[in-house]
């Protein structure tokens, strides 16, 4: 379910983005996050599920924790306007490495030899799938690190908070998190000038289609959001990392089909590399 909803969303995405002429990715998050908040307190509201009672400690983790979500969010977005599409996937395809980094510095987790060669092609063949105009600056290939690290970050500690001491269930966490990154992203809106960007679109290019297209749009995330914490919850965060390169190739598929893309005998070759390396970690 995530797997099948992370690729619709990535390419429902696509399609608000350019068939809609809403090019406003940060309202678009703001959207997700405001969705995800409404969904989250409505099932509470139906007890689906009863918040856990968090201490100021717990509190400080939950802030620092959408802090992370929006901050992961706008650095990707920054480096992908100061690097090529191909550069950025190549790079961000490094983040079950980094994920593994972590897990075996601060958990003190191991994994098999068979697990670590299973990821060599689940990272080499998105930078085959996604072989083009590698360009970048310094600022760019930095900000691009630093994103992929602060990816496998989020991965990693959304997996702590729900198997560690918070165990927090995945709809108390969206809970949680939802409205603080909605604020965070707001407010990252209006600093970066899109939100007078947007309210201009509503005077002049508004339509009821595109607006049931967002609540959809948005009403899609919050269902991945909570399937990823639960798959996250009941998997791993390396798990989680790997499924994220598989979808990437697989989006690059659907967009050869729905949008009417070309692509090389080496992208060609790339995704059945990160296909067989998905399959041959599981």
């Amino acid at each position: 379910m995530y797997f099948v909803l992370n690729l619709v969303l990535t390419l429902y995405n696509k399609i608000i983005l350019s068939l809609f002429q809403f090019p406003y990715p940060w309202t678009l998050t703001a959207i997700h996050t405001l969705c995800g908040a409404i969904g989250a307190y409505l099932f509470w509201r139906f007890n689906v599920f009863t918040p856990a009672k968090l201490g100021e400690r717990e509190n400080i983790i939950m802030i620092l924790f959408s802090v992370l979500y929006t901050i992961n969010i706008a650095i990707s977005n920054v480096s992908l306007n100061l690097v090529t599409v191909p550069f950025h996937q190549v790079v961000r395809a490094m983040t079950p490495v980094f994920t593994i980094l972590l897990s075996v510095m601060f958990l003190s987790k191991s994994y098999s030899t068979m697990t670590y060669i299973s990821l060599l092609p689940v990272v080499a063949g998105v930078a085959f799938a996604t072989f083009g105009d590698y360009d970048y600056t310094g600022m760019g290939f930095f900000l691009t690190v630093l994103g992929t690290v602060l990816a496998a970050v989020k991965t990693v500690v959304t997996n702590r908070v729900q198997v560690g001491r918070l165990k927090l269930h995945p709809l108390d966490l969206l809970l949680r998190m939802s409205p603080l990154a909605f604020m965070q992203t707001l407010v990252y809106a209006y600093a970066t000038g899109e939100m007078a960007q947007v309210r201009e679109f509503y005077r002049t290019g508004f339509t009821w289609t595109l607006a049931f297209a967002l609540l959809v749009n948005g009403v899609i995330a919050f269902f991945l959001n909570v399937v990823s914490f639960t798959a996250n919850k009941k998997t791993s965060a390396l798990t989680m990392t790997v499924a994220g390169n598989v979808k990437q190739v697989l989006s690059i598929v659907l967009a050869v089909i729905i949008f009417k893309l070309h692509i090389t005998w080496m992208n060609a070759w790339g995704i059945l590399l990160t296909l067989g390396g998905g399959a041959w970690y599981t």
